[in-house]
């Protein structure tokens, strides 16, 4: 029926009635906050690009890990940051590298519990060229894109430390490289290690973005040369991206992750259509730095504009989502 008779505005009259019919909701227990994990003691250092967001020692991260307990938050994604870099990323698979002993510490404290612990597969921030691989060794191959990142010998690396990373007792691995049939070996190699029941999370269409500066200061993994357009996803392409989803699919991928959120909205709500796994979305550091400028100088209110950028990435399809928001938005729902 048309107007007069339907009047759409009759289900906006009070904040009671529009909360009764709401369509998508925001809950804390679907935001995962992401931990950036240093060496050392009592360090809290914030990164200068990304206001309220610091680089943790393990012992102030076992307490932002507490808070976000508290706070009703789903999870954390943790990323290490060594003190020591080398060629091929020995700290991503070490036993006693810096993310298997925050995992381990975060899970020996009892208030957190609640909080599913979900560590990022990758060796950028471990090695010194800051690829997500090993590099061509030949030095004349370096220069832009005609260095080479090896795809089968990095998946080899990749495998091993979702092994170890689920030794540490990670509840989930989420392998970030974008390296060809890194799901499978990675499934064989935590099937081997007797860890069967950890659920692979995969960034199955990261796309090659200009959004994620601020995270390399944050996690110091900028590549030293060239960039990483020959591995992560062109921005341009929706239909490849859904067969990087199938792949890591057939591959055995429990969950997906897609990376960035708000400037691909499009590719949300296409795989969401598409496939029926659990799916969250990244809000990626330049993301929550640019909303974060407009906040400083007064152009944007902060909490509605951070809950609306949130809803979004839900109304498109994301189960949960992974942003540099979660304490503030829990508080704010």
């Amino acid at each position: 029926m048309n107007f007069p008779a339907t009047r759409l505005r009759r289900l906006r009259s009070t904040a009671a009635m529009r909360s009764l019919v709401r369509e998508t909701h925001l809950q804390p227990s679907a935001l995962i906050y992401p931990l950036f994990i240093c060496e050392g003691e009592g360090i809290r250092r914030e990164v200068s690009s990304m206001p309220g967001v610091f680089n943790l020692s393990i012992d102030e991260a076992v307490k932002e890990a507490e808070a976000c307990a508290a706070l009703g938050i789903g999870g954390l994604l943790l990323f290490g940051i060594p003190n020591e870099k080398d060629e091929v990323g020995t700290g991503a698979y070490a036993a006693d590298g810096i993310t298997q002993r925050a995992i381990r510490a975060i899970k020996a404290s009892k208030s957190t519990s609640s909080l599913v612990t979900i560590a990022d597969v990758c060796l950028c921030e471990y090695t010194s060229h800051g690829h997500c691989g090993i590099v061509s060794r030949n030095p004349a191959n370096r220069d832009g894109e005609h260095f080479e990142v090896e795809n089968d010998s990095s998946v080899a690396l990749l495998a091993k430390t979702a092994a170890s990373l689920a030794e540490a007792g990670a509840d989930i691995v989420a392998p970030s490289d974008m390296m060809d049939g890194r799901i499978a070996a990675m499934r064989e190699a935590l099937d081997d290690a007797g860890k069967q029941n950890t659920p692979i999370m995969s960034y199955a269409s990261k796309f090659a973005s200009a959004f994620y500066g601020p995270f390399r200061e944050a996690a110091d993994s900028a590549p030293q040369f060239g960039d990483r357009r020959t591995y992560q996803m062109d921005g341009a392409n929706l239909r490849e991206a859904m067969r990087e989803i199938a792949q890591d699919i057939a591959e055995g991928a429990d969950m997906l992750l897609m990376k960035p959120a708000m400037p691909y909205l499009d590719v949300i709500r296409e795989a969401r259509q598409r496939f029926d796994l659990p799916m969250g979305a990244y809000q990626v550091s330049g993301e929550y730095s640019m909303l974060h400028a407009a906040f400083q100088r007064g152009w944007l209110e902060p909490e509605r504009a951070m809950l609306e950028s949130l809803l979004s990435i839900r109304r498109a399809g994301a189960d949960f989502i992974v942003t540099y928001f979660a304490k503030d938005a829990a508080k704010a729902l």
